[in-house]
């Protein structure tokens, strides 16, 4: 008999399983390319899982680690363990299952019909949470692209019906076609088209850039691990109301404002989506669009939630997906680390971060919260902005009051004497401004060596 699943909603009884595969000594190299052995601690693991289904409302009754030397082809867990959690499911009156981990198509459905409740994998849950989070065209299309990518594995001809969709995006319910074939093409024709559409996405923003370096003001962008403060710094610096809660995702769409730096030179700040580990590969792919702000970014602030027991472990994942960008500490990418939530911690502990930063440091210890560190983190950026910067000498007319205040606002002035023949100025412009204002002034000036700044 084919096993129906229910329609889940909002506050579903919900068990939440983390499969945790034991090292073991003499596991060829093949094993460990293709298994996922754990270099987190299984508590912390179970713990994001948690986060993750409650950032969509679930109702998290119980929540379990089990252990296995490795996957089961049919359904991942072993058969007594999938017995044990199926009289676990009865006992608790669960109705979905949240599987901590990649299930194929095969092993979800054998699961679903060896507990008689729905089953979703973590890339499932993701998915999920992107759907209610999304609020753009942009990231709408993105998120119907990785659902449908993710779905069309699914579609398999031992289910009679297809209740895939929610809202037209979700999994965790809804109706659905049973013809598989017909269903396999209209996917691939939607996601032809999404891609497509998702291609005038991209030229959009590229236009847009493009605008902006005309400006031009130089763009810093924040990354880091989901749930790390991104938000609320970003809100802090810029009086923004970007949502800023302790779940999640809590942020998808990118936002970008205008913030000015202490020296009052104008920079575009673009707040990201927040990474999470085991993040998959055509998710990234999806929000590619999205992250070229990355990419094109002039500096990056790598916020990092420094109170959490896995801070490193999470900063090693932020940094993999920017390999995978192609962002790398280079000429081309300034890197800052902004080691957040300073005010959770203990006085020792406040002070080791301490030590970390500092005069010839990339780091700044802050609390985006109280405020704390976030003038020192602008002047690093301000620092960073300026040591690939170019210093003149030029002189303007003293009637040009347009070019006075536009060399104010897009520069640094560092000396200023008025003179009978105009105003002399040694500026600090980036080099695109110097050849804007030669652009339009036509004028002659005298570069100035540059002075090597603290990095």
């Amino acid at each position: 008999m084919e096993f129906e699943r229910s329609v889940i909603s909002d506050r579903t009884p919900t068990l939440v399983v983390h499969p945790h595969v034991k090292e073991r000594q003499g596991r060829s190299a093949l094993e460990r390319a293709t298994v996922d052995v754990a270099t987190r601690l299984p508590e912390a693991q179970l713990a994001e899982a948690i986060s993750l289904a409650e950032a969509i409302d679930l109702d998290v009754r119980e929540a379990i680690i089990v252990g296995l030397s490795g996957p089961k082809p049919s359904t991942y867990l072993g058969s007594g363990k999938v017995e044990e959690v199926g009289e676990l499911i009865e006992a608790r009156e669960i109705d979905l299952v949240v599987v901590d981990c990649e299930l194929m198509p095969r092993q979800q459905r054998n699961l679903e019909k060896a507990w008689g409740v729905k089953v979703i994998d973590r890339t499932g849950l993701i998915l999920e949470i992107f759907g209610a989070r999304a609020q753009t065209r942009e990231g709408r299309l993105q998120v119907e692209l990785a659902h449908l990518t993710y779905q069309k594995s699914r579609l398999v001809r031992s289910w009679t019906h297809l209740e895939r969709q929610r809202g037209g995006t979700g999994f965790l319910g809804g109706p659905g076609e049973t013809q598989i074939e017909a269903d396999r093409r209209m996917l691939d024709d939607r996601i032809i088209k999404l891609k497509k559409q998702l291609e005038t996405v991209v030229r959009t923003r590229g236009l847009h850039r493009r605008a902006r370096q005309k400006v031009p003001y130089p763009v810093v962008a924040l990354v880091g691990y989901t749930n790390a403060g991104k938000s609320t710094l970003f809100n802090r610096l810029t009086a923004a109301d970007v949502m800023a809660e302790d779940m999640l995702f809590a942020t998808l769409d990118p936002t970008m404002r205008r913030v000015r730096l202490p020296s009052g030179r104008l920079v575009i700040l673009s707040d990201t989506v927040g990474f999470v580990s085991n993040l998959p590969t055509h998710l990234v792919a999806a929000f590619r669009a999205t992250l070229e702000e990355v990419v094109e970014a002039d500096v990056i602030v790598h916020v990092r939630d420094i109170a959490h027991p896995e801070s490193d472990a999470q900063a090693r994942d932020v940094t993999m997906i920017l390999k995978d960008l192609s962002v790398e500490e280079d000429a081309e990418h300034v890197m800052i680390e902004g080691l957040n939530k300073t005010d959770l911690l203990d006085e020792d502990a406040r002070m080791e971060v301490l030590g970390r930063t500092g005069y010839g440091k990339t780091a700044v210890a802050l609390s985006a919260l109280t405020g704390a560190g976030v003038e020192s983190l602008l002047r690093l950026v301000e620092d960073q902005l300026a040591s690939r910067d170019e210093e003149r000498e030029i002189v303007i007319a003293s009637e040009d009051g347009a070019m006075l205040a536009w060399i104010y606002a897009h520069g640094q002035v560092l000396d200023r004497m008025d003179g009978e023949d105009g105003v002399h100025l040694h500026v600090r412009l980036a080099a695109a401004d110097w050849g804007r204002y030669e652009k339009e002034r036509g004028a002659v000036s005298t570069k100035r060596p540059r002075q090597k700044l603290a990095s």
